[in-house]
């Protein structure tokens, strides 16, 4: 399976975020699943890609040109895709993607996980998408997508196409008994 995790460019404030990444890292290698991710070197990027290189498993990079320009790839990836832009490099994460991760991460990560999210709700993909929730960090999100529901802007439904995961036991659950949405009609 082709997980394409969303996270950080850069380490947090806190080891539990990088140690979250070096889990999932050895987690994803362990079960025979392939990486896929921004192609970046630094920050949590970094971190889980050479993880899962560690492990003798595979990584797919998708960078944009700009990027690959800073020397912000990674030299060692098994596969890297360079491509023109942000929005293509997200297409194609979401193209190559079987199930979508976010582990801890700024204003990107979110954009990208919510887009997944998103997504999912229209019919343009039927995987699974996760949220690490590393040290409750995305517990106000989680919150905010109850708000969600509540305010009837989201179905319980829909909700149920995204996991806030403590534990790898819980994703490969929810990964294994998985359903999509299904998609409403006006």
């Amino acid at each position: 399976m082709n997980i394409s995790v969303y996270c950080g460019a850069s380490l947090g404030n806190s080891e539990v975020y990088s140690e979250a990444a070096k889990a999932l890292g050895k987690w994803i290698a362990d079960n025979g699943h392939t990486l896929v991710y921004g192609g970046g070197k630094v920050g949590l990027m970094g971190v889980i890609a050479d993880e899962v290189l560690l492990h003798k498993g595979e990584v797919i990079g998708i960078i944009p040109t700009f990027l690959v320009e800073r020397e912000l790839s990674h030299p060692n990836l098994t596969r890297l895709e360079i491509v023109n832009s942000m929005s293509e490099r997200k297409n194609k994460m979401i193209e190559l993607g079987d199930c979508y991760i976010a582990l801890p991460g700024g204003p990107g990560t979110l954009e990208e996980i919510s887009e997944v999210i998103s997504w999912a709700r229209i019919g343009q993909h039927q995987n699974p998408c996760i949220l690490l929730n590393v040290a409750g960090y995305y517990d106000q999100l989680k919150d905010f997508y109850k708000g969600m529901v509540t305010s009837e802007f989201l179905t319980e439904d829909e909700q149920k196409a995204m996991l806030f995961a403590d534990s790898f036991v819980e994703i490969e659950q929810y990964i294994k008994d998985f359903s999509p949405v299904t998609v409403r009609t006006y």
